[in-house]
């Protein structure tokens, strides 16, 4: 990714969902040539120059400190995620990102032991997935309920190319939409933390190419990393499951992160996942 672009492109969207009246700003009147917030308009909310926010955008702003981007993520409302996305942007350069060179060297290994909780959930479909949304670990219930992991190639298990370009997930997840929109988010957050990742790149021409629903939702500059919420899926032997999903950093290495879909005991969403893992344990799912 070209990461002036991205930052330029970014900070647009996110001025253009900012009204001035929202905030309190008046006397501009009602003609305007822009959506949301002129560049003037957020410089002054911010307390900097306009030549200084201009060159920013611009990605010409050199060294940015920390309370100069705490103060425009302020002016536009970011979230945290959306701030440290900002911060990810502009600090690229600052020694927490890794080279190319390390990028090409260096894969991710899941822990014996974090393996071997994925094992003990029996009942929960879980996984682990690690930089470019990449499915690194997984239990038999994700197995079963999501994908077959073990029969895809390597560069397919992805939650990314699945979620994209696999037609069996637009059935397996109840609201494709919703589900899709947050893998582009998250992508996103991805690629800011790692600008240097040429493998991210390729994955986002990949689906940019082979996608049109992917392209459009890019083009959103959207950025989010739920760590819990609602995900009903879907299973041609049970049918529709309501399900509820938390997601855990893990601390010694923030870019693999675990997944676990977790079920009301009681539910007839319990009893479906408890009759899936009984299959599974028979051997009847492979």
């Amino acid at each position: 990714m070209d990461r002036r672009s991205e930052l330029r492109e970014f900070l647009r969207s996110r001025r253009a969902r900012v009204r001035p009246q929202d905030i309190g700003m008046k006397g501009y009147g009602v003609r305007r040539r822009v959506p949301g917030l002129r560049r003037e308009e957020l410089a002054q909310l911010a307390g900097v120059s306009v030549d200084y926010y201009i060159r920013l955008e611009q990605g010409r702003g050199g060294k940015v400190s920390i309370e100069v981007l705490d103060a425009i993520a302020l002016a536009l409302q970011l979230d945290d995620t959306e701030r440290q996305h900002l911060h990810s942007l502009v600090h690229h350069g600052s020694g927490t990102t890794k080279t190319k060179e390390g990028y090409a060297t260096q894969q991710q290994h899941v822990r014996p032991g974090l393996r071997c909780i994925l094992d003990t959930l029996e009942n929960a479909p879980a996984y682990v997935v690690g930089r470019r949304l990449q499915i690194l670990a997984w239990n038999d219930l994700a197995r079963i309920l999501i994908a077959d992991f073990p029969s895809l190639p390597l560069e397919r298990r992805n939650l990314a190319r699945l979620t994209f370009l696999d037609e069996t997930a637009r059935q397996r997840y109840v609201n494709w939409q919703k589900k899709a929109d947050d893998t582009v988010a998250f992508l996103r957050v991805d690629a800011g933390r790692h600008p240097h990742d040429d493998e991210v790149v390729k994955l986002i021409a990949e689906l940019s190419e082979k996608s049109e629903d992917f392209r459009r939702m890019w083009a959103d500059h959207t950025v989010r990393d739920e760590t819990h919420g609602h995900k009903p899926l879907y299973h041609p032997a049970v049918g529709k499951l309501d399900l509820s999903f938390e997601t855990f950093r893990i601390p010694d290495d923030p870019d693999q992160a675990l997944t676990v879909y977790t079920a009301v005991p009681g539910s007839p969403a319990a009893s479906s996942l408890r009759e899936l893992a009984a299959t599974a344990q028979a051997g009847e799912w492979g």
